[in-house]
């Protein structure tokens, strides 16, 4: 692909130009501080603790900053996939998505909304305490305490925050050109990019180069294996029947449906680690509780996520689960079907129809399974060598990488795809 064609257009650099623009605000916002909060030591903190590392990932660095964004697009996440389970759930819920068209998605749109209003509320203070306690503990003990009226303006700064970002996100998504929400934590990662090379220069150490290969080996193999899975696919053949309208015959054509290995993109990755984060964040809540039970039930709870093996199978497992589930919200078989018919074309050697839409399911299972599994891979390598190695770095640095590079492959072929759309608009 050519980026000059990009600046030639101008409705597509105007998109790319304002959803820099808005990716930058974002990273205004994720500097502005939380009234009454300002720790230097807390980013000490953040280094040697795995749980706040990727956090703060999700976060796109607000929440080291302690800043009003320091929740990122979380809540949000969270709540899509609370909406899309309940979707699955709930016969009302599926009829809209599948009936109501575009009005129907954006009216589960606006349930996520508003779903994400309290879910904010409650992460805020939830995270805010676990900051103090786990700070205490790490030696920090200069956190401050919060009167009721800073609780409300807090935890309002942060709920707002939270909503602009969602806001921004929706707002880049409309332009086109890639997924909000995961362009935001793409911007996180790479604006992060500069500190961590700065501390990695700071802190080399000769005798730790054998780690360094190995993170660089990784690092190539994980982004082979996402540039693999997001071009590979399997073309269904569809012919189009001969029609005449009028004077003049239409039709007579054989194209493809291209099925792509892995529909879901980079979304299971991180609907994945949303979900790992869930249970020892709330663990962690509870740690210190007066009820005896509870608190012994918080703390075998993190240890069996400290547990490296336990993690790594139920990650490898989420990525999995969660690339069948996206895959089905995303593409719709019987409704691919249906419009191929309306179109008056066919499968050759199928009948339209509900034949078409059986077979399609058939190829979708088959090529889903090989996507899942391999995305999967990729998302445990850095936990295996985080094992072999024992080091925490590579497990933030690996999850990192991977969703920069899958972000990125995804961005570049919906721009290359609004540039050949638009070569056809020319022709």
């Amino acid at each position: 692909m050519q980026l000059s064609k990009v600046w030639k257009l101008k409705d597509l650099r105007n998109n790319v130009l304002i959803i820099l623009g808005v990716l930058a605000l974002t990273r205004v916002l994720a500097h502005v501080p939380i009234p009454a909060l300002g720790l230097a030591d807390v980013r000490q903190f953040f280094a040697g603790n795995q749980l706040f590392g990727l956090l703060n990932i999700f976060s796109g660095g607000g929440l080291a900053n302690l800043s009003i964004a320091m929740l990122g697009v979380g809540p949000y996440i969270t709540a899509s996939i609370i909406i899309q389970l309940l979707v699955v759930i709930v016969p009302s819920l599926q009829e809209l998505q599948r009936e109501g068209g575009e009005a129907g998605r954006a009216k589960i749109n606006r349930y996520m909304m508003f779903l994400t209003v309290p879910l904010a509320i409650l992460q805020s203070y939830a995270t805010i305490t676990l900051l103090s306690r786990g700070g205490v503990q790490s030696g920090i003990t200069n956190f401050p305490t919060f009167t009721p009226f800073q609780w409300i303006v807090t935890i309002g700064s942060i709920t707002a925050a939270t909503m602009l970002l969602v806001w921004m996100g929706e707002l880049i998504t409309k332009r086109g050109l890639g997924n909000g929400v995961s362009l935001i934590i793409f911007a996180g990662i790479v604006a992060s990019l500069p500190q961590f090379v700065q501390q990695f220069i700071a802190t080399y150490d000769p005798s730790q180069l054998s780690r360094i290969a190995a993170f660089l080996v990784i690092g190539l193999v994980v982004i082979s294996g996402i540039v693999f899975t997001n071009e590979a696919q399997r073309n269904i053949p569809v012919s189009y029947a001969k029609r005449v309208r009028g004077n003049k015959m239409y039709g007579g054509v054989s194209t493809h449906l291209p099925l792509r290995l892995l529909q879901a993109g980079v979304i299971p990755i991180i609907f994945a680690i949303s979900i790992l984060l869930f249970p020892p964040l709330v663990a962690n809540f509870f740690i210190n509780a007066r009820t005896e039970w509870l608190a012994n039930f918080a703390d075998s709870i993190n240890r069996i996520f400290q547990n490296n093996t336990f993690y790594t199978s139920l990650y490898f497992l989420l990525v999995v689960v969660f690339t069948y589930f996206y895959t089905a919200v995303v593409f719709n078989p019987d409704e691919i079907s249906e419009n191929i018919q309306k179109g008056g074309g066919f499968v050759p050697g199928l009948r339209p129809g509900r034949q078409t839409a059986d077979y399609l399911y058939k190829i979708l299972n088959r090529i889903t399974t090989a996507g899942a599994i391999i995305l999967g891979i990729i998302a445990v390598l850095p936990f295996l060598m985080q094992g072999a190695f024992d080091t925490q770095v590579l497990t933030i640095g690996g999850t990192s990488l991977l969703i920069v590079v899958a972000v990125a492959v995804e961005t570049m072929k919906q721009i290359e795809a609004q540039l050949v759309m638009r070569e056809y608009e020319g022709l």
